[in-house]
């Protein structure tokens, strides 16, 4: 049997962004159960590709590398508490830069012959899992986050990088 990998394509935070994301989580009260994101893991899934052969990988590496994007700021701000529990930080409004870095990506992931979720995309950071009765603080944040770059990566008792682009 073919060995797979657990993949999505994600943004990741840079240091200082990453940080005013980790202290503003810690601000939410969140109930007895729930599961806070750990800091490193905080991130913003553009395509959730689920479970690939790993023979497939060489070929998606170099199939998901696209020209250079002009980078673009994601202002996150909008806490919700989505069904199930999902805890999530979503932009107020969705920049171009990554309505066009979505569409790229979904592009060449069709010319790869990989799915792609039909249903609309929702760009957010998950915030904490199993947090029906989670409260978000009574501040509000306005979060500014420079995007220059995207990064194909395994999910697998933890996050691991397989290929950052550019």
């Amino acid at each position: 049997m073919a060995q797979t990998l657990r993949l999505f394509i994600g943004l990741w935070p840079d240091d200082a962004t990453r940080l005013a994301l980790a202290g503003w989580q810690r601000a939410w009260r969140w109930p007895a159960g729930a599961a806070p994101v750990v800091p490193e893991r905080l991130h913003l899934t553009v395509h959730f590709l689920g479970q690939v052969e790993e023979s497939r990988l060489p070929e998606l590496v170099a199939g998901l590398r696209l020209p250079p994007f002009e980078p673009f700021e994601l202002r996150l701000g909008h806490a919700e508490v989505w069904p199930r529990g999902l805890a999530v930080l979503c932009p107020d409004e969705i920049p171009a830069g990554l309505v066009h870095l979505h569409a790229e990506l979904a592009e060449a992931l069709r010319r790869l012959e990989m799915p792609v979720e039909a249903r609309p995309f929702r760009p957010h950071v998950t915030l904490a899992r199993k947090a029906v009765a989670a409260m978000a603080p009574p501040e509000t944040i306005e979060l500014r986050w420079r995007v220059s770059g995207y990064a194909l990566v395994q999910s697998a008792q933890g996050y691991h990088t397989l290929a950052r682009y550019p």
